[in-house]
Formats: structure tokens, C-alpha cells, sequence
């Protein structure tokens, strides 16, 4: 009896032991259910962490060193050893492979079977006149050609290398625009976000104004210089009329900031044949482009340089003292010295499309020597108080004349 008592008993401990065990373990799985419910909420509470960037390729493609210069913090490793190197070893090929693909691209375009090489010399709507051998052809555009995703809103223009096919004794058609090595542009008059090629492949831009009749405009001269600048064209400024002026120190004067500068000044009259040598001189082998105000005397300087080319000149307005548009469109017409010129229409406003007004000083170099010591990085040297470039101006170091059409350009830049 005692026996089976003991046995008994003992059976129920081992039972009150696996419930108790049990028990235990449910308890621990509710507790951890518990928690990572709390954890899901607390999760669900807390502000979302950004995104880590990925991508490591610099913003600018010129710049291969750039690479090396990304900041990441020193004290996280967020990719292996020597990754960064390889990365940038990469990318270093990846640049001279695109480079020496544009250098075949350019090679490529060789003559046909059935096409030509030709230089547009006039433009007109849908039409061009192509000069290819010792021929000038009137061409159509191919149909295929386009000026979309281009940014420009013309397919060709004067000074274009094209691939023509001949259709006829003088008669053609554009199959290829060939890669551009400059161009000159303007915004365009209806789309503002667009620009207008006036002259692709120029090497130089002679920049003419006038002393009198129309008067020496410094605003504008620096419009065309920014421009040449921008476009990868060489600047030079012609202040022509120099016969009308009473002392010709005034001019030399008026030259002298340019002159400072490293600019390329000449002083002409074609009237009396004064400074046309140096003219012929600079645009002898070159494309140039001719730019400047109507009434300048653009087209009286060409007739001197080269006559018999029969170009319009036109007369000043005499209530206004102002050119009369006289060249209605772009040529391209041959020197006998030895390379082009470009005659473009006379404008009274030259835009300056997508340069912002940050950027400006750096087409002034003589502001920009004197900003800085500008109280403030971001002045403006128009108003702020502490612009050292208001100082040099009153002191005499910058030319006021320079100043004023820095501000005047300034004002007519979107900031």
C-alpha cells in the first residue's frame, strides 16, 4: 500500500513539474510576442531615416579627380578597401573611351559615294545655299533632319559643315549637319527657353562700334564680349568712325579699359582708310564674325577691306542718330586674303540666354579682382554697403564706364 502511494505521488509531482514547465514557456512566448509588438510600434513612431545616396559618380564629368574628393564620413566604411581607387580608375576609362568615340564620330563623316561635303553659306526658310567644290548649290533639308532636343530652333546655319547629296546641275539636298566646333547664338524671338544659331564654326568675333553715329555704346560691346567668351570665340573690338571724333585721345581713352584687359582693340575710319591694314590683318585665314549695332559701318568696312563686294550700306537716322537695318540676313562671304567673314544682321539688344546673374563677375575680371575684399560673399557690387568694387570705382582703380554697364547687364540677368 505504502508502495503504491510512493508511486503515485510521485507520478503527480512529475506531472505538476511538466505544467509548471509549460506554463513557463508559454509566459516566455507571450513576453517575447509582447515585445515585438512594442518594438513594431516603436518602429512605426520614429521619423524614417534618409535614404543613403548610391550613386558616387560626381556631378561633373569634366573633373575625373572629383571622384576622389566625395565626402563621406571618415569614420564609415560603406564600401571595401580600395573600391573608391577602382571606382575611380573606371570611370577615368569610361572618359577617354567617350572621347576617343567623338574623335571617330568626327572622323567618320567622310564623303560618299553619293554625297559631298559643303559649307552653308545663306540661309532661308527650309532652304540653304551650299558652297561645295568651285559650285554653289540651292539646297533642301532632309526631311529626317531635326532641330528637336537640340535646344536650338534651327537646323542649320551659316558656316555649317554639311553631307549634301546633288539632285540637279545646281541643286542638292542636306542629308548631314556635321559636329560643330563653335556656334553663335541668340534667345530665340518666340521661345524663350531656345536659341537661335546665327554663325556655327566661326574662329573669331570682330565686335564693331562706332564713335559717333550711331555713339559708342559700352553696354553693348561687353554683351558681344561676354558672348564671344561663352561661345569659344575669340573677341576683338573695332571702334569704327574714329574721323568723327573731335580728339581721338577721347577714344584712345575710351579703349584704354579693354586695352588693360588683354583686348585686342582697333581704331578705323573707312571713310579715310585709318587702321584698315590692321583689319585686314586680323581677318585674313580666319572665319569671322562681324556683330554690331546697324549704322556701325560693318558692311563699309568690308567694301574697303575687299571692294567690289557690293554689300548695303545704310544711312543713319537723323531724329534718332541710329542705324537703319540695312543686312536683312546672314552671309558668309569669301575674302581674296584668305578666309570668311560674316555679315550678321544689325541688332540693338544682343541676349544673353541662361547666364545667370551669380555668374556675371567672372566676365568682368577687373570687378571680379576687387570683389574679394567685398564685405560680403554674395554681394552684388551694385548697392551693398562694404563693396570694395564701389571703392575702386570711386577711387578710380575700375572705370566707371566699365561699372555702369556691369550694372545695367546685371539688372537684365534673372537671378
Amino acid at each position: 500500500m505504502a508502495l503504491v502511494f510512493s508511486f503515485d505521488k510521485m507520478l503527480s509531482m512529475e506531472e505538476s513539474l511538466v505544467a509548471s514547465r509549460e506554463d513557463k514557456q508559454w509566459q516566455h512566448h507571450k513576453a517575447n510576442k509582447q515585445m515585438r509588438l512594442v518594438r513594431k510600434q516603436i518602429k512605426r513612431n520614429r521619423s524614417p531615416k534618409p535614404a543613403r545616396r548610391r550613386d558616387w559618380v560626381p556631378d561633373s564629368l569634366d573633373d575625373p579627380d572629383a571622384v576622389s574628393e566625395l565626402s563621406l564620413p571618415a569614420s564609415e566604411r560603406v564600401m571595401p578597401r580600395g573600391e573608391r581607387e577602382r571606382r575611380q580608375s573606371v570611370m577615368q576609362e569610361a572618359l577617354a573611351r567617350l572621347e576617343g568615340k567623338e574623335t571617330a564620330d568626327a572622323a567618320s563623316h567622310q564623303e560618299g559615294p553619293s554625297t559631298q561635303r559643303g559649307t552653308v553659306i545663306e540661309v532661308s526658310t527650309s532652304l540653304c545655299r551650299v558652297q561645295s567644290r568651285d559650285q554653289v548649290l540651292v539646297c533642301h533639308l532632309r526631311g529626317s533632319l531635326s532641330a528637336e532636343d537640340t535646344g536650338f530652333t534651327n537646323i542649320v546655319a551659316v558656316g555649317d559643315r554639311v553631307l549634301i547629296s546633288q539632285d540637279g546641275h545646281d541643286s542638292g539636298v542636306v542629308e548631314q549637319v556635321l559636329p560643330r566646333k563653335s556656334v553663335l547664338v541668340r534667345p530665340d524671338v518666340f521661345h524663350s527657353h531656345l536659341q537661335q544659331v546665327i554663325v556655327a564654326n566661326a574662329d573669331q568675333l570682330l565686335v564693331v562700334a562706332s564713335w559717333r553715329d550711331p555713339a559708342f555704346w559700352p553696354e553693348l560691346v561687353d554683351r558681344y564680349l561676354i558672348t564671344a567668351e561663352r561661345n569659344n570665340l575669340t573677341p576683338i573690338l573695332c571702334v569704327n568712325k574714329v574721323d568723327l571724333a573731335e580728339d581721338m585721345a577721347d577714344c584712345q581713352a575710351a579703349v584704354q579699359p579693354y586695352l588693360q584687359l588683354g583686348y585686342q582693340v582697333l581704331l578705323t575710319s573707312a571713310v579715310e582708310g585709318h587702321g584698315i591694314e590692321r583689319v585686314r590683318g586680323v581677318l585674313a585665314g580666319k572665319t569671322t564674325v562681324l556683330a554690331g549695332m546697324s549704322g556701325v559701318g560693318k558692311s563699309s568696312l568690308l567694301a574697303v577691306v575687299q571692294p567690289g563686294l557690293r554689300l548695303r550700306i545704310g544711312e543713319i537716322s537723323e531724329r534718332r542718330h541710329e542705324g537703319r537695318h540695312t543686312t536683312s540676313q546672314v552671309n558668309l562671304i569669301a575674302l581674296q586674303i584668305g578666309g570668311f567673314v560674316v555679315d550678321t544682321p544689325g541688332i540693338r539688344e544682343f541676349g544673353l540666354g541662361g547666364l545667370q546673374r551669380a555668374e556675371l563677375v567672372r566676365f568682368y575680371p577687373d570687378i571680379q579682382a576687387a570683389a574679394a575684399r567685398c564685405r560680403f560673399a554674395n554681394c552684388s557690387h551694385t548697392h551693398e554697403p562694404g563693396c570694395a568694387v564701389r571703392a575702386a570705382v570711386s577711387e578710380g582703380t575700375i572705370s566707371d564706364v566699365r561699372h555702369h554697364s556691369y550694372q545695367a547687364i546685371y539688372s537684365s540677368l534673372p537671378s
